[in-house]
This record gives structure tokens, C-alpha cells and sequence, in this order.
């Protein structure tokens, strides 16, 4: 195609009887090439938040279910950070970190995470309860529960540990031993069902923390209203549970998160006991 400037300037000077000939021959040159061009493949890595089957939507899924996250930060503990995969397999995490000559768990859904972040669900309140060796429990390390969120939000260290709330456009998933309860800002599951296995009977009534003058109500239906410094459905929202994990999703349009440790339900500082139903 360089030359074809030279063979349209010598046409104009040839006269214009032989200016249709030229330009044929040069558009079927170039309709030559274009065919026989090879047309590039897509490329680039898929998006952030798409699983690797037809980037489709992920659907809820058991604790049996083998799950990989590709490419995310991870916050190991809330201080300590390292770039790679975290795979995980009935329940229980057994990969964090660079691969290496290792495998992931055959047929897992696949998560595209490049560029979110990987983070414990804690409350430190929960952390402190227990005893010193036992504090590390739901850090993001190979054997651990596979108890985690994954944010396009970078978090930092403190809203780890005392008040994670996460906003809907930046949730990829929650992840609960294994069993995903939210993907993509939605939850997997209508409000009030239970994961096979788990009771629910426990979490319902009123959980009471005296000295913030909070009230949470956990009602049968799956709904919550919070009644703070006398001041009634102060937040009110839907919830889940799974193992001793619960899930908000407050109707102003944020997620949190909560522990339940020895019967004390703990949540972004609050220490939660259950109000005796008066007989």
C-alpha cells in the first residue's frame, strides 16, 4: 500500500480514461489484503468479578463446592498482605498466595479478582474473647475456614478488625466455609432460608448489648430492625447465617458482618447477648 499514492499521482498525469482502471486494480489489491489479513484474537485478562465459565453470573453454592480466586491481593491477617490465588475446598482454605507447582482443585468455580482485595471476615471483639492461641482461627491461611470477602474497595487494617461494612457495587462475593452468600452485591439465597445443616431457631429473638443501649432484632422472616438509644428500626435490613457467621445487608444499601462465639454475638463493636424470652 506505499505504493499506491505514486500509482493514483501517475494516473492524473496518463489522462482520465485510464483513472478508472488504476483505481480498480488498487481497491482489489487492498481487498486482497484485507482478506488474507489475519484478524488478532481478543485479548487481555477477563474482568475483575466474572467466573471463568462464560463469565456467567455464580450461583450459590455448597460448602463441598471447590472455589478459586485469581490474582487478588489477600489480607492474610488484617496487617499482612500477599499477591496471588486463594483456593479453597469443603470449606477449608488450601492454597494462599503465588502458584506454584501446585494445582487448583479440579472443576472450581473460578473468580477473576485482579486488582480486589481478599479479606478475613473478623470482629475484634470475637478475636480478643478467645484464648491467644486460638485467635489466628479465621486468618486466610491453608486449613483455616474458607471465611472471607472479596472487595474492589481497597480496606484498611482498622475497618477489618472493628467495622467492615462493604457497599454493594464493590462486593464480589462472601464466602462462609465454603458456601457463597453474596456474589456480585446480591445475596444467593432469599432471606429466612437456611444452608442444609444449619438452625436457624437459635439466631432469632432480641440480642442486646447494654452498655451501647443497642437491641437487635433477628425475626423469623429473615428481617432485622435495630432499635439504638431508644430510637426504634434505627437500621433495619435482611439477614443471613451460616456455621456461627451472620450476613447484613441493611436497606440503606450496606453489607456487615458478625461472629457468634460462645453464645455472645459479636458485630462492628458491639457485644450482643440474647434477651431471655420471659416464661
Amino acid at each position: 500500500m506505499r505504493d499506491a499514492p505514486k500509482v493514483l499521482a501517475a494516473a492524473r498525469t496518463s489522462g482520465r480514461r485510464l483513472l478508472p482502471p488504476v483505481l480498480a486494480v488498487v481497491f482489489t489489491v487492498v481487498l486482497a489484503i484485507h482478506a488474507v489479513r489475519p484478524h488478532p484474537a481478543p485479548t487481555g485478562d477477563p474482568a475483575v468479578g466474572t467466573v471463568s465459565r462464560g463469565a456467567q453470573p455464580m450461583p450459590g453454592s455448597d460448602a463441598s463446592d471447590a472455589l478459586v480466586v485469581l490474582g487478588a491481593t489477600i489480607h492474610v491477617t488484617p496487617s499482612q498482605t500477599v499477591r496471588g490465588d486463594l483456593w479453597a475446598e469443603d470449606g477449608r482454605i488450601t492454597h494462599v498466595g503465588p502458584r506454584g507447582k501446585e494445582s487448583p482443585p479440579s472443576e472450581a468455580r473460578v473468580i477473576q479478582a485482579a486488582g480486589a482485595f481478599v479479606v478475613p471476615l473478623l470482629v475484634d471483639s470475637a478475636v480478643h474473647a478467645r484464648p491467644e492461641g486460638r485467635r489466628g482461627v479465621y486468618d486466610l491461611i491453608p486449613g483455616n475456614p474458607a471465611t472471607f470477602a472479596v472487595t474492589r474497595e481497597r480496606v484498611s487494617e482498622s475497618r477489618i478488625g472493628q467495622m467492615l461494612i462493604i457497599q454493594p457495587p464493590d462486593l464480589l462475593a462472601v464466602v462462609v466455609s465454603g458456601h457463597l452468600e453474596a456474589w456480585q452485591g446480591e445475596p444467593t439465597r432469599p432471606a429466612g432460608t437456611a444452608v442444609p445443616g444449619d438452625e436457624l431457631q437459635g439466631w432469632h429473638g432480641v440480642w442486646v448489648d447494654e452498655s451501647r443501649a443497642l437491641e437487635q432484632h433477628l425475626l423469623p422472616d429473615g428481617r432485622y430492625t435495630e432499635t439504638r438509644n431508644g430510637r426504634a428500626d434505627a437500621y433495619t435490613g435482611r439477614y443471613w447465617v451460616h456455621d456461627d457467621r451472620i450476613t447484613y445487608l441493611d436497606d440503606t444499601g450496606f453489607w456487615a458482618f458478625g461472629e457468634l462465639l460462645d453464645g455472645v454475638l459479636h458485630h462492628a463493636g458491639f457485644v450482643m447477648r440474647k434477651r431471655p424470652i420471659a416464661g
